[in-house]
């Protein structure tokens, strides 16, 4: 049964800097375990902000600490339906702080489709779900998941939590997210621009061993509140995120759901 730990630090940059801190252990032991790791990225100003630490500080941890990205695969828990150039993109995002600047193998980052891609939103969700299915065989849609080999499933998956308490392009009072016939979704009328976007579904995400959520911000402490109560995926999705093994909440003071003040 996961747990579910929340993790209040005093700034966003001491979030930052403790996500990425954790998440650096995490993939070194696992890697001292398994031929690869898996890791499922976010978007946002804290998500963001772990992949930028990671990649600017990768050469001063100690040489027992330091992650061997070459045997690391990147994914992405959702994006944005833009050209593949785009700002927006999470995965732009990414690049050049992180992608570009550590030793990864370019055959291990999956990125999902875009919009320029030549492909419907509709068959780029089929597309990522075919390639997730790929590389976990027991990733099933049509019952849980079966905890048999880390091979199987995101080793992390990081998540924000938006003010409205969504994950990935799950949001409130929606229920496709919920799907058991696929892994990956087409999200159309986004109440969060632009209205077209990817997205994991709630069972995929909830397929990986540590599932941490990362926010910041007093804008954020209400959604991280129905986040930590009783899970209500079309009140709060993020209150219905829950990994195999664990559940992680990081947070600053501002965004702190226990403080009643």
């Amino acid at each position: 049964m996961s747990t579910r730990t929340l993790i209040v630090l005093a700034e966003k940059v001491n979030v930052i800097e403790r996500v990425a801190h954790d998440a650096r252990r995490l993939l070194v032991a696992t890697l001292a375990e398994s031929s690869f790791a898996h890791i499922a990225l976010t978007g946002g100003t804290v998500g963001i902000g772990v992949l930028n630490f990671l990649g600017a500080h990768d050469g001063d941890v100690p040489e027992g600490e330091r992650v061997d990205w070459s045997r690391v695969h990147v994914w992405w828990s959702d994006e944005r339906w833009v050209p593949a150039s785009h700002a927006d993109r999470n995965d732009v995002q990414a690049e050049a702080a992180f992608l570009g600047a550590l030793s990864f193998d370019p055959i291990n980052i999956h990125r999902l489709p875009a919009s320029d891609s030549g492909m419907t939103l509709d068959e780029a969700a089929e597309q990522y779900a075919h390639e997730l299915t790929e590389q976990f065989p027991r990733l099933a849609t049509d019952g849980p998941i079966t905890a048999r080999a880390r091979e199987f499933a995101f080793d992390l998956l990081l998540l924000g939590v938006g003010p409205d308490a969504h994950i990935a392009s799950l949001f409130p009072g929606r229920s496709e997210g919920l799907t058991t016939s696929t892994t990956v979704i087409s999200v159309r009328d986004s109440p969060k621009p632009p209205s077209e976007r990817l997205s994991l579904t709630l069972g995929a995400i909830n397929s990986a061993t540590h599932v941490w959520l990362v926010s910041a911000g007093v804008d954020k402490s209400g959604a991280l509140r129905r986040a930590m109560g009783d899970p209500d995926f079309l009140i709060a999705p993020a209150s219905a995120v829950q990994g195999r093994l664990e559940t992680r909440v990081y947070c600053d003071k501002n965004a702190d759901p226990s403080d009643s003040d």
